[in-house]
């Protein structure tokens, strides 16, 4: 299959429950495609339907309208087993078998191909090895997966998926409970080796910022509307991304790629070197001082670092922002 080519698609789909003769719609309208080689995430506020969509693409349950097509076959004329070695999942529960070493974890990837009492042949040992190389965690396969950290885990538990050699990857949010660090070393894993591996992943998160950094594709769901797709950058530039944040008083602001509150952008002339400026005019912001500042201008010194306040009445010199901040809370409030 060619890298470009769409291996999981649906047109105007309805998603949700069936209890009897009853449904219950949690989304509709929607299309979207998988495509191999890219890294998909599907971002939106709590309740509005990404667990029914990622339980719909994965089987477990049926769509209540439309059809998902898998290889451009109907994704209901697979059965489980014929899934398990298309889909890989990561989901975000806690493993409980601690006692299993991370090798063993991965060698459980090869389950939908062996059987649960099946031997591990030449061919399966050659792809655990190439799994665990993918993610590089070579140093932990004889170490037991309680004594991981959450990060270590959750690198195994990608090579596990790896080992399943689906082309579909699937993960419920990858980088919960995860550190800075981590978060950003998963995200870039996964970016490497959707097009490494030639998968088509797809991940959920709230990890807005470095979702940005390293997705090829979002999905953008709301409540009761169609989903919005595009390249992130695609999606900034058309204003779409305030589309995750309704009325809350919050903006996605296009020049830091975060979510701020509408009110609180630093509109106060400074000058000087870019960085230093970016952070002295997000700390005023944060403290509230926007453009309340009369006939005021801040003027900043790189090296040494220096910050000078120009008034009617004179200048004052500070040597870092902490002291600044302190000097307009108590003579400017």
């Amino acid at each position: 299959m060619e890298k470009t080519k769409s291996i999981l698609k649906a047109e105007k789909i309805s998603i949700g429950y069936r209890k009897g003769n009853k449904k219950k719609v949690v989304a509709e309208n929607l299309s979207f495609q998988l495509t191999k080689g890219k890294l998909t995430c599907l971002l939106g506020p709590n309740g509005v339907g990404k667990s029914t969509l990622i339980k719909t693409i994965m089987g477990q349950i049926p769509t209540l309208h439309g059809d998902i097509l898998l290889e451009e076959k109907p994704l209901t004329s697979f059965n489980l087993q014929e899934l398990s070695k298309i889909t890989s999942v990561v989901l975000t529960e806690k493993i409980i078998t601690g006692i299993l070493t991370v090798r063993q974890l991965v060698e459980l990837g090869r389950i939908p191909h062996t059987g649960l009492l099946g031997r591990l042949s030449k061919y399966d040992l050659e792809i655990i090895d190439k799994a665990i190389d993918a993610t590089n965690i070579q140093y932990l396969t004889e170490i037991r997966l309680n004594e991981l950290s959450d990060g270590q885990l959750q690198k195994a538990m990608i090579a596990r998926a790896l080992a399943q050699d689906g082309e579909i990857l699937i993960l419920d949010e990858p980088t919960a409970h995860l550190d800075l660090v981590n978060r950003l070393e998963i995200m870039h894993l996964l970016r490497g080796l959707a097009e490494s591996e030639n998968k088509a992943i797809l991940i959920t998160t709230h990890d807005l910022e470095v979702a940005i950094e390293t997705a090829d594709i979002f999905w953008l769901m709301q409540c009761g509307m169609p989903l919005v797709i595009g390249m992130p950058e695609d999606l900034i530039i058309n204003q779409q991304m305030d589309l995750l944040i309704p009325g809350k008083g919050l903006v996605f602001d296009p020049i830091s790629g975060k979510i701020v509150q509408k009110d609180k952008k630093c509109n106060i002339p400074v000058s000087g070197p870019q960085i230093q400026v970016k952070w002295v005019k997000a700390a005023l912001a944060k403290k509230g001082f926007s453009q309340n500042l009369q006939n005021m201008e801040i003027e900043v010194v790189g090296e040494p670092f220096s910050i000078f306040l120009k008034e009617k009445e004179g200048t004052n010199t500070f040597q870092n922002i902490e002291s600044l901040v302190d000097f307009l809370q108590l003579h400017k409030t």
